[in-house]
């Protein structure tokens, strides 16, 4: 599947100051979790559902940094991740994994498909936000 990025004027009326944040999660609670953290860290946030979901709303939002779970159906956040940074024009769109299994093997797999870190679930808010402030950068 090939991601082209969408026209720029969509992003005309776009606030500079708000990072925009992808957050691709299966699970509901956990979508709305993050939506309301990153919110109130002052981020634009947009929600996936899967994998595919991601792919159309990389393209149409262009987002600062996402956040990926890894055991979704149809595409899991290890493929999902993979695709983003294979396209050039999302490459160096920072991509954190995100799962409730905390072990070396799943970091190293993440790593090896282009993340930039890992948080376990359940996070706080506080390690979201570290996480946006330590990954995410706002192009002028």
């Amino acid at each position: 599947m090939e991601l082209e990025p969408a026209p720029t004027p969509a992003d005309a009326g776009r606030d500079r100051a708000a990072m925009r944040v992808l957050v691709i999660d299966d699970s509901n609670t956990i979508r709305r979790s993050a939506e309301i953290f990153l919110k109130q860290g002052g981020c634009e946030v947009v929600l996936a559902e899967d994998g595919f979901d991601a792919l159309a709303k990389v393209s149409d939002h262009r987002p600062d940094l996402i956040f990926c779970d890894i055991l979704m159906p149809r595409l899991d956040g290890y493929q999902t991740c993979a695709i983003i940074k294979r396209n050039p024009h999302f490459a160096s769109v920072p991509v954190i994994m995100l799962s409730s299994k905390d072990g070396l093997f799943d970091k190293a797999r993440g790593r090896m498909v282009g993340s930039e870190d890992y948080l376990t679930k359940p996070f706080t808010k506080d390690q979201l936000l570290q996480a946006v402030q330590q990954h995410g950068r706002v192009e002028a």
